[in-house]
């Protein structure tokens, strides 16, 4: 009885999408479940690329009883995203999340909300010194600071997790607290740990704003709001750089290439300032090669069309949960050739000059794309520059045992554990 109510149920679901919308083809969902049994969970990218193969760029899978729309290789992400970006801007299901941000916040937010929320972020961010040099300043002090931490391993063999994860941590502190802390402060350790708390915002006129309720600035909202760039604005890069150190170990001839780099244009006795990307080419190509590689990311966070949208000859309905497949962009072998090899070559042109592509979009792309993707890139760059200028990596094995398979490639590709020397130069 159970089976036949839950087919027929399922059967009144897909009428009720056709007469409102035509989905694009898709495997054949089982009641209730779907197409879950289908996808491999652990590599939800290389699944999608086996149902692309079948149904081609845009297709549907039911993630439990829910239409969901995949779009899979550079062209139909950017004609979604950038092309019909408006139509494209609302933010998916994330019932995990939801339940602890209730909609509030940049990350989860729709609507109005969302546009009123993303405005106020980026202003404010604006006002506290993103893309200033001020910010840079902050980012080089904490680089400093990174460095001196990392002089206190004694180049015994450590795992870099928590100090890579204190650096842009202190960042965020420093933007929002203009102050930042030192790694053994307590306070700054319960940030690292409990990230998702709420954060108390005293001192500020945005508390007038909790007797309006038509305003997005009550206290719980900018709670989620500076949530948000916490967890955002720290786990991504220092899971970067972490993944990051360990494909320099495993390609040491990339490494020196990247070392000699800094020799001739930085030196030993300054800081690496932004100003140097421009003449630091295979340098700013191995950053590039390292997020596309990892593919940090895979399908980025679910989106939905935020009214009834004409796609290649599809309808699909508003609301319509929206996936968008990254790994099929930063991997394409057109584009990448050899996509599965780490390759700086990738970022180089015949002449050894830094080449950009319009397929590099490890932070996504159109209206939500990530709004601390500046911040990212110059943590990445200075942080990582002002290690290699500061310090020999050694490897605890031979490089070519060195394994780099993430040990999840579900919803974020994580690095596996591993331990280094941070041997002084």
């Amino acid at each position: 009885m159970f089976l036949v109510l839950s087919c027929l149920f399922l059967l009144l679901l897909w009428r009720w999408n056709s007469a409102k919308g035509k989905l694009p083809p898709g495997p054949t969902p089982l009641p209730i479940i779907g197409n879950i049994l289908q996808l491999d969970l652990k590599d939800i990218s290389k699944s999608f690329s086996s149902f692309s193969k079948v149904y081609g760029p845009v297709f549907t899978v039911y993630l439990g009883m829910k239409p969901t729309v995949v779009l899979h290789g550079y062209q139909a992400v950017k004609e979604a995203l950038v092309d019909l970006g408006e139509e494209f801007a609302g933010r998916g299901s994330f019932p995990v999340a939801e339940r602890i941000n209730k909609g509030l916040g940049i990350i989860l937010s729709n609507g109005k909300r969302w546009k009123v929320i993303r405005r106020f972020s980026l202003m404010t961010l604006r006002n506290f010194g993103m893309g200033r040099r001020s910010i840079e300043d902050r980012v080089q002090e904490e680089a400093r600071c990174l460095v001196e931490e990392l002089r206190k391993t004694n180049a015994s063999p450590c795992d870099p997790t928590f100090i890579l994860g204190c650096a842009p941590c202190n960042v965020i502190c420093s933007i929002i607290f203009q102050n930042r802390f030192e790694y053994t402060d307590q306070t700054f350790l319960k940030f690292l740990k409990m990230l998702n708390e709420g954060i108390d915002i005293l001192n500020s006129p945005w508390i007038q704003e909790k007797h309006n309720q038509q305003s997005e600035f009550t206290l719980e909202s900018l709670k989620f709001i500076a949530s948000d760039l916490f967890s955002a604005g720290t786990e991504t890069t220092s899971t970067t750089l972490r993944y990051g150190l360990l494909l320099l170990l495993k390609h040491p001839e990339v490494t020196a290439r990247v070392q000699e780099e800094i020799e001739c244009v930085i030196g030993r006795h300054r800081s690496p300032c932004m100003q140097d990307r421009s003449r630091m080419p295979y340098t700013d190509a191995v950053i590039h090669e390292i997020q596309r590689f990892i593919d940090l990311v895979p399908t980025s966070l679910p989106r939905a069309v935020t009214r009834d949208v004409k796609f290649r000859n599809y309808l699909i309905p508003k609301g319509t949960n929206i996936i968008t497949s990254l790994t099929s962009v930063l991997h394409d072998d057109k584009e990448f050739p050899n996509p599965e090899t780490f390759d700086p070559g990738h970022f180089l042109d015949k002449s050894g000059n830094f080449k950009k592509s319009d397929y590099f979009m490890p932070f996504s792309t159109g209206k939500r794309i990530c709004v601390g993707e500046g911040l990212a890139r110059m943590e990445l760059f200075l942080f990582l520059i002002t290690i290699l200028q500061n310090f020999r990596l050694k490897p605890l094995v031979d490089p070519k045992d060195i394994n780099i398979t993430p040990v999840v490639n579900g919803f974020a590709s994580v690095p596996p554990p591993y331990q280094l020397c941070f041997i002084p130069v």
